[in-house]
């Protein structure tokens, strides 16, 4: 089941963030950058602005009763980079480990496209880690290609990220 995240379930977003981005990307990140970009990008007042912004979209995957993962859309001026406004970032997509293989990726990553034609957006694009393996295999199956790459910053790591985009039918 997909739900919208409200403002009353800040606190769970704050968690399911930290601690599917730490699963995610320990290993590959010193401590301190991951504590870093933690503090910096899932604390509660910055996500309340991305939440009240009205080009942002937040929703929660259930399982089992629990949050087993959960989705980011942006778009227009919400969006990381200036795309066109027929455009749809899907900025994030995590699933906690537990929940990994149920196919809540593939629902979470159909639901974007949903929103993305609701919207009458046409395209859809995300930013994924280029030694990010699993993500990108996930991604390629489900009909994105590879069009540039941008910087993201992990605490003080600047690494690249892969930018895929697919259109949308």
């Amino acid at each position: 089941m997909i739900r919208p995240c409200t403002l009353s379930d800040i606190p769970a977003l704050q968690k399911i963030s930290r601690a599917t981005f730490k699963d995610t990307f320990m290993d590959s990140n010193t401590e301190e950058d991951m504590a870093k970009f933690l503090d910096d990008a899932y604390n509660i007042p910055k996500l309340t602005r991305e939440m009240n912004n009205k080009n942002s979209q937040f929703y929660f995957g259930l399982l089992d009763g629990e949050v087993a993962g959960y989705l980011k859309v942006n778009m227009e001026n919400a969006q990381s980079e200036a795309k066109p406004l027929n455009y749809l970032e899907i900025e994030r997509l995590y699933i906690d480990k537990k929940f990994k293989r149920r196919g809540l990726g593939k629902i979470l990553m159909n639901y974007a496209e949903t929103i993305a034609k609701i919207y009458r957006k046409d395209h859809a694009w995300l930013g994924v880690w280029e030694h990010n393996n699993n993500a990108l295999a996930f991604y390629k199956s489900m009909g994105y290609n590879k069009v540039g790459a941008h910087t993201f910053v992990v605490g003080t790591d600047a690494q690249t990220d892969l930018i895929y985009e697919k259109k949308l039918e």
